[in-house]
């Protein structure tokens, strides 16, 4: 495909600013980190909202794009070699606009090599075990009488801020004094847990005090109080 109206995914959500970075996505800790760092990076982008409450993501035209079915997925009209790049899988995204725009992860070998490290402990164990308490404190697995899998749950993610708080101390982000795409890809996910979910007692938030520390810091970035609201979600 060489331009960005030969993707099928553009007829069901046309693109008024076809020379943009087309965003496809919701409101979600998946999805807000992308809008988070393009809000951080100033790369000119067009979002879309994908609503699951009418199953855009299972629609024709979003699953020509990713069939896994997932948000937030990215067409950049101007990828590499001037050519078109669809891409999916929030944290290869945000590896791209790295890359892209110079910005959010170090430039020395050793520096980005962490930066990947802590993006793959949030891609693998963060959001996998977050949106998990999720499901069992919020969700339709509330109602479970037994417990047992909640609790299982709850111990990890208390193990994995256990482990996040630990490597904060003395650090003012994730890698050191700089801050990258390790940091946008935790904090929303950090932030939804004790927000939207509401699991901060469950989990015992207020142990992790590094955690909270940086979480505070993050949430003051004015880039991150707009990628937080992007795409806007319809009206109630």
């Amino acid at each position: 495909m060489t331009t960005l109206a030969d993707f099928p995914i553009t007829k069901k959500w046309p693109a008024s600013h076809p020379d943009r970075l087309q965003l496809y996505s919701l409101p979600t800790p998946n999805g807000v980190k992308v809008a988070i760092a393009l809000e951080e990076t100033g790369l000119p982008y067009e979002p879309h909202l994908v609503r699951f409450d009418t199953n855009d993501q299972l629609s024709p035209e979003f699953l020509s794009l990713n069939p896994n079915n997932k948000i937030p997925a990215i067409i950049d009209p101007d990828g590499p070699g001037g050519r078109p790049l669809p891409l999916f899988e929030s944290g290869a995204i945000l590896v791209y606009i790295a890359g892209k725009t110079g910005r959010l992860m170090p430039r020395d070998d050793a520096g980005r090599y962490e930066t990947l490290q802590w993006l793959m402990f949030q891609m693998g164990g963060i959001g996998p075990m977050f949106g998990q308490v999720g499901f069992f404190n919020k969700f339709a697995g509330k109602d479970y009488e037994d417990k047992r899998p909640r609790d299982r749950y709850v111990a990890e993610s208390r193990r994995l801020l256990a482990v996040l708080d630990k490597h904060l101390a003395g650090r003012e982000w994730i890698v050191g004094d700089e801050y990258t795409i390790a940091d946008i890809a935790s904090f929303p996910w950090i932030n939804n847990l004790v927000t939207f979910y509401g699991a901060a007692d469950l989990v015992g938030f207020d142990d992790f005090a590094e955690v909270k520390r940086v979480l505070a810091k993050f949430l003051e970035r004015p880039a991150v109080q707009r990628g937080l609201r992007i795409p806007a979600r319809p009206a109630a």
